[in-house]
């Protein structure tokens, strides 16, 4: 299975009788899936398909699905209602003697409310049915070409994540052969310090001397750390070459080799260790950035 990015977007036209429409679908990163849909008013029906089929495509992230239907037939037409006008024209004759006041004109009494009525165009049931069928099966397209999209963004993704995983390879390599981490080095570093432990203490206690020589080597040896980044290296190369829906995991990941990253380098007490932790660790962050953005 190929590796998707969560971000997209894809358009779809179609039309059916007198109706027009259009899908804009968008996609950005989220936790799970959570599909966002604006529909017009009577084309709720939609919904439920849209949503069962945004659910058997994609994973995760947030998806804005906007249709918009125009119609294409005879438009909306103005009426007179007769009945309001004329009880306005009575009403305003029997008041005409009584106060001191102009006539009305046509164009006030038009104003009024009720006089003038918009009248709408009767929808036909089966023109409204084969309009929601077709945009059925738009938005299924609109939604196919998302996926591509998502899925060209995820292979361009995919060849950055194993360019940065073979950096952290590379620098777990460096870090293994530091000059510091040898049998010679970690030996001198321990003379230095159990002589100044010597010189803080006016008694020689064999044992404590046993124990703190035991913590300082402990502290220096970084190899569980190292054994456990490049297992983590094989799982993420695993991964993106099995591809799928696997952005948790690689997110997981991200968070287990940052945390290895820094237990190495608190423990290091070597410079060049120390730096190229350092190093790791900016890739590490780099590496889990992008992750956030696969399905």
């Amino acid at each position: 299975m190929a590796l998707s990015s969560m971000t997209g977007f894809a358009r779809s036209h179609g039309a059916s009788g007198p109706y027009s429409f259009e899908w804009e679908l968008k996609s950005v990163n989220a936790k799970g899936l959570d599909v966002r849909l604006r529909l017009p008013q009577g084309w709720d029906e939609v919904e439920a398909f849209a949503r069962k089929r945004a659910g058997e495509l994609l994973s995760r992230g947030t998806i804005y699905a906007n249709l918009t239907v125009k119609r294409a037939d005879a438009g909306s037409t103005v009426r007179v209602n007769e009945e309001v006008l004329a009880s306005i024209v009575t009403i305003a004759s029997s008041l005409a003697g009584k106060l001191d006041a102009v006539a009305p004109s046509i164009d006030g009494l038009l104003a009024i409310k009720g006089v003038i009525e918009v009248v709408e165009p009767e929808s036909d049931e089966a023109e409204d049915k084969a309009a929601k069928d077709a945009a059925v099966a738009a938005f299924d397209v609109a939604l196919n070409a998302l996926v591509e999209m998502r899925r060209r963004e995820g292979e361009t993704l995919g060849q950055i994540l194993n360019q940065r995983i073979g950096e952290i390879e590379a620098l777990a390599q460096k870090a293994e052969a530091s000059p510091g981490r040898k049998p010679d080095a970690i030996k001198a570093r321990l003379a230095e310090q159990v002589a100044a432990l010597l010189e803080t203490s006016d008694r020689f206690d064999a044992d404590r001397l046993a124990q703190e020589a035991l913590l300082i080597a402990a502290k220096a040896d970084v190899r569980e750390e190292l054994d456990r980044i490049a297992s983590h290296i094989a799982q993420v190369r695993e991964m993106l070459k099995k591809g799928g829906a696997v952005g948790r995991r690689l997110d997981f990941l991200a968070q287990e080799f940052h945390r290895e990253v820094n237990t190495t380098c608190s423990k290091s007490n070597d410079i060049e260790l120390t730096n190229t932790g350092l190093e790791m660790k900016t890739v590490v962050e780099q590496f889990r950035e992008q992750v956030q953005n696969l399905e």
